[in-house]
């Protein structure tokens, strides 16, 4: 080898060691910038929680005893009478009012339930997934007025918005009844790619519900079409980006989508029962975005706080997601983007409080909150049960209003 040689590749492997050295330091540097902003976001959560001394003044303040008084006699009601089997959390101000836990893990092993024991949250799971896409929107990888087609270009409906998937307003057909031949054939578990590949080679095309954003019509296809989005635009699995841009900034140690779970989390892992009878794996437990978030009452207690202030998403991305976005009738019931909201029929735009259920697979889940108020409820069952959606009552206690004899059952999907 001449000396020019020699020296070529001197100085090319002089480069690439100089470009090695660089894209450490890069990779080190975004490494870093993303653990301090796990750790600001921990941060902002945990100052949002009232200090020793304040709770004292605020648990005076609000009758924090009455209150947790009324409300156990209620759930000891629930249980005795209703047949309910879950965990329930109630907080106001930042302090938690009322926790406990009725009944067992599962039908046939008797082992009773306790606060710190996960459950499936069903379409409670929905927030998470509209939050995630609204992160996305705040960081500009996303706009909400994009088609589907930007990110998922073999869709097979056309235009339908990001923003339509998020309220519902898309007249997609739903995944659950659209494919029941698939089901009656044996064919594997499916997955969110799956679905979208099944609707991309269907032959007819399942008929659209409606025309887009003419009308509200709940529907799980939106919900892993937006999750396939996530996945799209991060380039992480919808596990992953939920794991490190949500759970673990905002301290959700218990809670994982379907799709992980570690075999510390597994031990605490209840079981979804019908009755006495256990549900076992569904069909569709593998798509995600829709459902398959598991989770704990004081896991989703973080969440709360997470939505009454900015520390994970911008006031205005917030403000969004809680707007009504269906006036085509007046009702009490609305829906924004991934949340249900309870408005005054007379004036559809003031929202009274937000809430979202679930039921699946023998689990029946309720979030429930006023932004105004300040407070949040959360039950959590692993047995099928309508009392789970009954929280009138505990709204009332919380309003300081007379209590009514019956709950109001609403919207549980």
């Amino acid at each position: 080898m001449n000396t020019s040689s020699r020296l070529a590749r001197f100085i090319s492997e002089k480069t690439l060691q100089a470009i090695s050295l660089i894209l450490i330091i890069l990779l080190a540097a975004c490494s870093g910038k993303r653990n301090e902003n796990k750790d600001n976001i921990r941060n902002c959560i945990d100052l949002k929680f009232p200090s020793k001394s304040e709770e004292a003044s605020i648990r005076k303040k609000i009758n924090a005893e009455h209150k947790a008084f009324s409300i156990d006699t209620i759930f000891q009601k629930k249980s005795r009478a209703q047949g309910f089997n879950g965990v329930v959390l109630v907080a106001q101000k930042g302090v938690v009012l009322y926790r406990n836990a009725f009944g067992y893990t599962s039908p046939d092993r008797k082992y009773p339930l306790t606060a710190d024991h996960i459950f499936q949250l069903a379409s409670v799971s929905k927030t998470f997934t509209s939050v995630a896409i609204l992160m996305l929107a705040d960081r500009k990888q996303l706009s909400l007025n994009d088609s589907v087609q930007v990110y998922l270009p073999d869709f097979p409906y056309h235009n339908i918005l990001v923003k339509d998937l998020l309220s519902h307003r898309s007249g997609l057909p739903n995944y659950l009844y659209s494919f029941e031949e698939k089901r009656k054939q044996g064919t594997a578990f499916p997955s969110n790619d799956s679905i979208l590949k099944w609707f991309r080679q269907a032959l007819p095309l399942p008929a659209l519900y409606n025309r887009p954003n003419v009308a509200f019509s709940y529907n799980n296809t939106n919900f892993i079409l937006l999750a396939s989005i996530v996945e799209k635009v991060s380039g992480q699995s919808f596990a992953g980006f939920l794991k490190s841009e949500i759970f673990e900034p905002l301290g959700m140690k218990h809670t994982f989508l379907d799709t992980i779970c570690s075999d510390t989390l597994r031990v605490l892992k209840t079981m979804g029962y019908d009755h006495n009878r256990k549900r076992i794996r569904d069909f569709y437990d593998g798509v995600y975005g829709d459902k398959g978030i598991y989770s704990t009452v004081d896991d989703m207690f973080r969440w709360y706080i997470a939505l009454n202030s900015n520390c994970l998403v911008s006031k205005h991305m917030l403000k969004e997601a809680f707007t009504p976005r269906s006036m085509e009738r007046k009702s009490r019931h609305n829906y924004g983007y991934g949340f249900r909201l309870m408005t005054d029929p007379e004036n559809m735009n003031e929202v009274r409080y937000v809430y979202h259920g679930g039921w699946w697979a023998g689990y029946s889940s309720m979030f429930t909150f006023n932004l105004k108020d300040d407070y949040v409820i959360i039950v959590l069952s692993n047995r099928k049960n309508a009392s789970v959606y009954e929280n009138k009552a505990i709204m009332e206690i919380l309003d300081n209003k007379p209590v009514t004899e019956n709950g109001e059952e609403i919207d549980s999907l």
